[in-house]
């Protein structure tokens, strides 16, 4: 049912292409069925009677026919193959709409490998289903029941083979497609894993590399690609046993009616082009049947695809989008309060986190690692719900905010740097298409990229990833795609680790100059690139365990002082 209604959901905008699909297969039918009539009677009025006018002009009936009914079926393809083709269009869109919707929550539930499956092989396979549909399901019944009144009328006396040999097919399908249905409900998911697994081993090829990990990964490769392999020969065998089985029944039964239509010939009780008749409408019957059978072997594939789109259409995004109409008022960032557990955790990530960011200061949160402070930044860009307290941005709750009014007061730089195939210039537009070059060159001065950028041109090109620009850059590049957005609050995610301390202090010395009326929440581990903050927040397991300037936090705060003394000793 879930598959019927996927289905009717996407080509009921196409209605009038469907109602053109049954009448275009309607008409190519019944051309198909008046041709054995035709044929038996240029048998029986013609050649037996050796009536040369009869054979030409039954003949040219037949061409004319004939070529009808190509026309009215090629005419039903190209219609079932538009809403097909439209449908796995619009499929694709809302799913790639949806996931776009979904948190990070959401993600990590099904897996982007899993989604990407989704949304290219599951659509394939229901578009493909409604294809077949349009051009065999419909045409099978029409075939089989027209089949069925015209060898009745033909002859009576042989109409037992079809009582036999109609089950007998029916039977060895059943017992064929219970089988495949089993294995196709795994063969997806071993697919999503071949793809987590070839997605892992190309995004993290420099690790594997450096690990000499390469026999291992291949091991790991190689026995997902086997489960499939396995998968795909059990249908394949299955496959391999069906079409002989049709064809052996198909055979049986044309012998049955040469034999037993032979002897009512012989006996003067059957006319040869009747017999004739009844073979091609038995042939009709058979293959309306295989053709309905063969559907019913994609059937099971497309009904497992239609339940992971379903999954992901009716999955409502865990952060719904703040309904009200108030926008951040200023670039003030506060908690208040806050605790927060991810999903199915032990204990809480941060509990109890207050403190206040007032506009135009730059706050620091420095901790150890795991202590927090990623989490921190995904609350104040909303890409998580707070456990309890709040996060107000602006003055305003995030999550009574209009969401979009949030994310636009936002520049966020990831902890992970991430630049998108194209150009320097269209990954800095991300932060605003209608930035002029001015601008973008403004931002790269700020960032401390316009040297490197000018050695290669703005619209010099960026491989995916950014994997044609070493770290550092590409750190500044996404600082740069921040400040091109011009945002009130600036949220940089240990954004200067990949820096080295010069171009930090320069880096940090410009935002001071340039963007002192914007509000800057950095986390760092350096303490050199906090030392200078307004405030300093330091977070020990997830807990606010100091809050201050950076000489006031080393006469009094322990966990500050320990850090600092570190990495001076690291240094020294």
């Amino acid at each position: 049912m879930r598959l019927l209604r996927l289905a009717w959901r996407y080509t009921q905008p196409y209605w009038w292409l469907l109602v053109l699909v049954v009448v275009f297969q309607f008409a190519q039918s019944v051309l198909s069925l008046l041709l054995p009539t035709i044929n038996g009677d240029i048998l029986n009025d013609g050649v037996l009677q050796g009536n040369t006018e009869v054979i030409w002009r039954l003949g040219g009936w037949m061409l004319v026919l004939s070529f009808m009914q190509i026309i009215a079926n090629a005419l039903a393809i190209l219609c079932g193959a538009i809403v097909a083709m439209r449908a796995g269009r619009d499929m694709r869109a809302d799913i790639f709409s949806r996931a776009s919707g979904f948190s990070e929550q959401d993600m990590q539930r099904f897996g982007s490998a899993s989604l990407i499956t989704r949304n290219t092989n599951d659509v394939q396979q229901v578009q493909m289903l409604v294809l077949m549909s349009c051009t065999m399901l419909m045409s099978a019944p029409m075939l089989s029941i027209g089949g069925i009144i015209m060898a009745l009328r033909a002859d009576a006396s042989l109409f037992w083979i079809v009582g036999v040999a109609v089950p007998v097919m029916l039977i060895v399908m059943t017992i064929i497609v219970s089988r495949l249905i089993p294995i196709f409900s795994t063969l997806q998911e071993k697919i999503d894993r071949i793809n987590r697994i070839m997605r892992e081993q190309l995004t993290g090829i420099r690790v594997v590399r450096a690990f000499v990990q390469e026999p291992r990964e291949k091991r790991r490769f190689d026995a997902a690609n086997e489960d499939v392999y396995m998968a795909m020969l059990k249908t394949g065998n299955l496959f391999v046993i069906a079409f002989p089985l049709v064809m052996l029944i198909v055979e049986i039964s044309s012998v049955a009616v040469i034999w037993f239509g032979g002897h009512l010939v012989e006996a003067g009780e059957l006319e040869i082009g009747t017999m004739m008749i009844f073979l091609q409408y038995l042939m009709m019957i058979l293959m309306g049947v295989i053709m309905v059978t063969f559907m019913t072997m994609m059937i099971p594939r497309a009904a497992v695809g239609a339940r992971r789109i379903t999954e992901v259409l009716e999955t409502e995004p865990s952060l719904r989008q703040g309904e009200g109409e108030a926008a951040p008022r200023d670039g003030t960032v506060e908690f208040d309060n806050v605790t927060f557990a991810y999903p199915g955790a032990d204990a809480p990530v941060l509990r109890g986190v207050s403190f206040r960011a007032e506009e135009g200061e730059t706050v620091a949160i420095i901790g150890s690692t795991g202590a927090g402070k990623t989490t921190m930044v995904n609350l104040i860009a909303r890409l998580f719900d707070v456990t309890s307290g709040s996060v107000r941005v602006g003055g305003v709750d995030v999550r009574e905010a209009d969401t979009e009014a949030v994310w636009a007061s936002l520049g966020l730089v990831p902890q992970r740097p991430y630049l998108f195939s194209g150009t320097v210039a269209s990954n800095l537009r991300y932060g605003d298409e209608s930035a002029d070059d001015e601008e973008l060159w403004n931002a790269l001065d700020i960032a401390q990229a316009k040297g490197f950028v000018t050695e290669k041109g703005i619209d010099s090109r960026v491989a995916q990833g950014g994997t044609n620009f070493s770290g550092g850059q590409r750190q500044r590049l996404s600082i740069a795609r921040a400040l091109v957005r011009k945002p009130r609050i600036l949220l940089f995610d240990d954004s200067f680790s990949a820096l080295d301390t010069a171009t930090d202090a320069r880096l940090r010395a410009a935002l001071d100059a340039r963007l002192g009326h914007v509000t800057r929440i950095v986390v760092a581990q350096r303490v050199t690139t906090v030392q200078n903050a307004d405030r300093i927040v330091v977070i020990d397991n997830g807990e606010v365990v100091g809050l201050g300037k950076h000489e006031e936090l080393l006469e009094t705060n322990e966990t500050y002082r320990e850090i600092v003394e570190s990495q001076m000793s690291v240094e020294a």
